[in-house]
């Protein structure tokens, strides 16, 4: 019978806007944190010493495409808890991306009732419109007093932004959040990838930055125009020209904020150059938004590190064989996400970002943002924590995978920085 009581032994707490604690022991008691502090010792506790182990309340993935329901074949409940505890998340809000889609009440007690009880809590998003279609408005309200957190068609972007409007002003009446992602597809009909010299290189469609700053500018004059109360998230930018007018919202007062994939934090449309060390054709770096330029990455990090982008997203999106195993033109655009997003940011970005800013822009950031209560590490609150190991190697292989689906750049590689477990 499982003890009621964790001790964990020399741990270092990680939190934003601090340094690294010295190591400290943290006690564990019916789901509560007990005592922190320095020798603690019971003789009732399962005694647990992960070394060079750090703490920090449990990480937030936005956005993650569970497929549940309608897609389970490619990503399903259970998998997706699973996946994002194997990569330190103790909570993910899903995509309305399904069949039928998250656009009312009933699919939103779906979503919650489906991922009771597991060991990551799941925090719907609604649909904006019907179906995600882009068309009629969704019953947002009915929604929100359903328990979904925020609304957005998620990989559709609203294309009219006359509904974009419509859905700012209506959920200003409960304090809504609105989430789009920036794409025009008239613009970038048919790209593959970054339009630039590699996809010249490569004969490859693009997809230009233009294409993304055209919905970033015209969201955020819709937001101005839809005045007091109106909010907006720019969900998972990709270029310079959209760190600056975000940048540039913010100064004027503008409710913003936004978010970047960790993949785009990481790498760049270089890395699928016909090059030595680069990876042409491998469909597993299409992504929605594509990688970018080096100039972009630098852009997107510096946007991170002051606070243009507030939080850091896995974007997983999980795919089946049938649907990448294909010439990159046929494949679908995504990358499973959720296992690696830690081992990504430790061997692409450790030394760019603080680690404190790391678990600031994938703890607490998420959860302020959509307005989700922040967990705390202290005597006496429910224990929601991450522990994790920077410096631990390891390989990611199909086998440890948690998901269902294995489109990821990441597989059969030798790795750096392990999350270990965590605590809900």
């Amino acid at each position: 019978m499982a003890k009621n009581k964790l001790l964990f032994k020399n741990v270092r707490l990680v939190s934003p806007g601090k340094n690294i604690t010295p190591p400290q022991d943290i006690l564990i008691e019916s789901g509560k944190i007990a005592a922190i502090g320095q020798d603690i010792s019971d003789d009732s506790a399962e005694l647990i010493n992960l070394q060079n182990a750090h703490v920090s309340i449990g990480w937030m993935d936005v956005g993650v495409y569970v497929c549940d329901p309608g897609y389970e074949h490619r990503e399903d409940m259970i998998s997706a808890m699973n996946a994002a505890a194997a990569g330190g998340f103790t909570a993910i809000a899903s995509m309305p991306n399904t069949k039928p889609a998250i656009h009312s009440k009933s699919e939103i007690a779906y979503l919650r009732n489906k991922s009771a009880g597991g060991p990551v809590a799941v925090h719907p998003l609604g649909a904006i419109s019907h179906d995600c279609a882009g068309k009629d408005l969704a019953e947002l309200y009915d929604m929100h007093t359903a328990g979904a957190v925020a609304f957005t068609d998620g990989s559709q972007s609203v294309q009219d932004g006359g509904l974009v409007l419509r859905a700012l002003e209506y959920s200003k009446a409960f304090k809504g959040l609105i989430i789009n992602r920036p794409h025009d597809k008239s613009v970038a009909q048919g790209g593959q990838m970054h339009e630039g010299v590699v996809s010249t290189s490569l004969g490859l469609k693009g997809i230009p930055a233009l294409a993304e700053h055209l919905v970033v500018q015209r969201d955020l004059s819709l937001l101005e125009y839809a005045g007091t109360g109106a909010r907006l998230h720019i969900h998972l930018i990709s270029s310079a020209g959209s760190v600056g007018l975000i940048r540039a919202a913010k100064a004027k007062g503008l409710p913003v904020t936004a978010s970047v994939a960790i993949a785009n934090l990481c790498l760049t449309d270089s890395d699928m150059a016909m090059e030595e060390g680069a990876s042409p054709f491998d469909s597993n770096l299409k992504v929605m938004p594509p990688l970018r330029t080096a100039s972009d990455r630098e852009a997107l990090i510096a946007g991170v590190l002051d606070g243009t982008i507030d939080f850091v997203s896995t974007n997983h999106s999980p795919w089946d064989e049938e649907a990448k195993k294909l010439e990159f033109p046929y494949a679908d655009f995504g990358m499973n996400g959720l296992e690696t997003a830690f081992s990504f940011y430790r061997m692409y970005l450790h030394d760019r970002i603080p680690l404190n800013r790391w678990v600031d822009a994938v703890a607490v950031q998420p959860r302020k943002v959509l307005g989700i209560p922040v967990p705390a590490i202290a005597a006496g609150s429910q224990a929601n924590l991450t522990f994790f190991d920077p410096e631990l190697e390891w390989t990611f292989s199909a086998s440890s995978m948690q998901s269902k689906s294995h489109n990821s750049p990441m597989l059969g590689k030798l790795l750096k920085g392990k999350v270990l477990r965590v605590i809900l």
